[in-house]
């Protein structure tokens, strides 16, 4: 009994082997497979009368097996003969790739495979045909730097778009005759960043488009008006809380935007305490509780945009409008408006300040339509949040205010 189980022992080291490679040879269900071999067969050589002395190597079927880390690269599959390009094929990894016999293809035959998947670095690799590598694992290394969030506010005729990155951008700004487009180098695009991006909209901006080219991020802006009326201007600033670097691209109009400025002075300066209070205030209230506090602060603080002069005379405003001239915080403190100090003392906590986010509601209703008012009021007090999560913010502090009103 025991040879017995000896010998059956024996028998399944044996064939062990046998079951590794038919199951190594067997394509995986996600595999693709791909035909790379060119039409003709190479030219002869010496090296064919030998090919019997191989057999299984010469004649057998040749295929290499491509995979990459992460999967679902993208693979670029090029047949090279004399240095020249006998096929290309596409495909996404896994990928089983046919080639030629080995007897059917030249000494110098080869296989180039370039793989790309977004995010990562390009890798590429050369093959002989007629060698025994049959199998190809290309690792792909993460690009150096990373688009966490992008931004875009618009308010009174100007515009500006920010990107946030975890290293120091190259950035390349060119201009097209309907808009412009920013390249950054090296830059892998974050998929909260793509979301906001893909939904930027304003009277000057029409459409965002984020797309990979290879290692760079290329972000196509279309404008609602002529490249000839409006200038680019761009700066760079660093996020030290976040450890983030910041690129801003800026839109101003060619004339200054004068009557835009003074459009929106008059809007502030006819804002009325009725509009910050009552249910109003319920708005306020309710808004300010479904956004982030800290992306509140960081979108509403001064940070040297040309959004600055507007918020400090909006938050002086609110002083004006509230009872004894005092800005009410969250944490119960009154703040006068007319102090510079305390005006000041305000700016630094704006996200606190009750009533604050219902003028400035109050304020995008009288200078913007009613196409943009939403986006518009996204740019100024959430402009990393996407449209969707915004409107549903927005919609919900509506909806007390609106029962408020009917009660």
């Amino acid at each position: 009994m025991k040879r017995a189980h000896r010998r059956q022992g024996r028998l399944l080291a044996g064939l062990l082997p046998i079951f590794l490679a038919l199951a190594a040879a067997a394509p995986t269900a996600a595999e693709e497979v791909v035909q790379l071999a060119p039409a003709d067969r190479a030219d002869w050589s010496p090296g064919n009368l030998f090919g019997f002395l191989r057999p299984g190597h010469n004649y057998g079927e040749r295929f290499i097996r491509v995979r990459t880390v992460p999967e679902g690269a993208l693979v670029d599959l090029f047949y090279i003969r004399s240095n020249f390009q006998k096929r290309y094929e596409q495909a996404e990894s896994p990928v089983k790739v046919l080639l030629p016999q080995r007897i059917q293809a030249g000494p110098r035959d080869a296989v180039t495979i370039r793989a790309f998947h977004e995010g990562y670095r390009q890798k590429e690799v050369s093959i002989r045909v007629a060698s025994s590598q049959d199998e190809v694992l290309l690792e792909l290394e993460a690009l150096p730097n990373l688009l966490v969030a992008a931004s875009h506010v618009y308010l009174a005729g100007r515009s500006s778009m920010s990107f946030l990155t975890k290293e120091a951008l190259q950035v390349r700004v060119q201009n097209r005759s309907d808009g412009f487009s920013v390249i950054l180098a090296e830059t892998a695009k974050g998929e909260e960043a793509g979301e906001t991006l893909d939904q930027v909209s304003s009277p000057l901006v029409g459409r965002v488009e984020a797309l990979q080219l290879g290692e760079d991020l290329l972000v196509q802006v279309e404008t609602r008006v002529g490249s000839d009326e409006f200038d680019l201007r761009s700066r760079q600033a660093q996020d030290e809380l976040r450890d983030l670097f910041v690129y801003s691209v800026e839109m101003i109009p060619s004339d200054g935007g004068v009557e835009a400025v003074r459009q929106a002075r008059a809007a502030l300066a006819a804002i009325q305490a009725s509009e910050v209070a009552g249910c109003a205030a319920r708005f306020d209230a309710t808004l300010r509780g479904n956004l982030d506090p800290a992306q509140l602060s960081r979108a509403l603080a001064p940070k040297g945009s040309f959004t600055d002069p507007y918020l400090r005379a909006a938050m002086k405003r609110l002083g004006a409008v509230s009872p004894g001239g005092r800005i009410e915080m969250a944490d119960g403190s009154k703040l006068l408006g007319s102090s510079s100090i305390e005006l000041a003392a305000a700016m630094s906590q704006p996200g606190e300040a009750k009533g604050y986010l219902a003028l400035l509601r109050a304020f995008v209703g009288r200078v913007e339509s009613a196409d943009h008012r939403s986006d518009t009021l996204r740019g100024i007090i959430a402009p990393e949040l996407s449209a969707a999560k915004f409107g549903e913010a927005l919609k919900a502090a509506e909806d007390v205010e609106r029962v408020c009103q009917t009660g």
